[in-house]
């Protein structure tokens, strides 16, 4: 059986992210016309059209967006394969690219980042921010390597290592009038009140779950397109927000109106890596996960989340 080249692969991977043949060569420091060549060569190959070709537009194909895929994925491992002797007498070194979503990014990577350098001074770590979905686009295309992120969430071909729970707080401006004090804080919620993330980010759904407000009208019709919007309004009172535990320390909360009250012990999410199913890197991806979760229990540097705690 004749197989696809290492350079068709790279070209066809390259024609996908640029779009554009000349600008695809250039990238792969190759004539245009053999360039051309390599592409209709590897679909001749294949018995398959690769790619819609139109004189002002290239579009790749559906069964060309699966090849390029592949192709992506086939090349991640042959670059790693090259890795493999380093990696196996250092672990955790050479390039390894992390998705992280936004509304953990800001609050764990600073302190998590300045121990990884540490413990780990060979490791060339590239970060990417993005919601959940998008993130686990990438994950399975060969864009990144893996991903931290909070759960729950309904992930399919990948191992999910969870870390440590992120117990919710109550945001509120100290003399709010959206909050009737006493010991229910869920219950003293008035109408209208509850600001949150708008859909697609992950935080919403877990703090309505984990905060039992599904299907109340105490949510408002608002919807936030980062925390830090949301605490803007609640230092203005214009209603209450759920926020993570790790973002306690946030500089956004210096010298605001904003206080914050603990829920309750079950109102929480779940932090956790996760990576492609059968991965040749899990046992490093753990080693990884471990090392995170140890900052997190020590409170190391800004972290100082006393309610984390390993999942069991």
């Amino acid at each position: 059986m004749k197989l696809p080249t290492v350079k068709q692969l790279r070209y066809l991977v390259a024609l996908d992210e640029h779009c554009h043949f000349g600008q695809a060569a250039e990238a792969c420091h190759i004539s245009q016309s053999g360039f051309s060549i390599a592409i209709k060569e590897l679909e001749e190959l294949l018995e398959i059209q690769l790619i819609d070709r139109t004189n002002k537009s290239v579009t790749i194909t559906a069964i060309g967006k699966l090849i390029v895929t592949k192709a992506r994925l086939c090349l991640n491992e042959l670059e790693k394969l090259v890795d493999i002797p380093a990696d196996y007498q250092k672990p955790l070194s050479g390039k390894l690219t992390l998705g992280v979503i936004p509304t953990i990014a800001p609050y764990l990577l600073p302190a998590m980042l300045k121990g990884i350098n540490t413990e780990f001074p060979e490791l060339k770590l590239y970060l990417k921010e993005q919601i959940t979905s998008l993130l686990y686009d990438e994950l399975i295309s060969g864009h990144i390597d893996l991903m931290l992120v909070a759960l729950p969430y309904e992930f399919k071909y990948v191992e999910v290592l969870p870390l440590f729970k992120d117990r919710f707080l109550l945001a509120h401006h100290k003399q709010t009038l959206w909050l009737n004090k006493g010991k229910d804080l869920l219950n003293q919620l008035k109408e209208d009140s509850v600001l949150l993330l708008e859909d697609g980010h992950c935080l919403r759904e877990h703090a309505l779950s984990a905060c039992k407000l599904l299907h109340t009208g105490k949510i408002n019709r608002f919807s936030g397109t980062s925390i830090h919007t949301l605490l803007h309004m609640v230092n203005n009172d214009l209603g209450v927000t759920f926020i993570p535990e790790m973002a306690e320390q946030s500089v956004l909360l210096l010298g605001s109106q904003i206080e914050l009250e603990a829920v309750n012990e079950d109102s929480y999410r779940e932090i956790g890596l996760v990576w492609r199913k059968n991965s040749s890197h899990h046992g490093e991806f753990r080693m990884l996960g471990e090392f995170i979760r140890a900052c997190v229990a020590s409170g190391v540097g800004e972290l100082s989340n006393k309610f984390a705690k390993p999942i069991t």
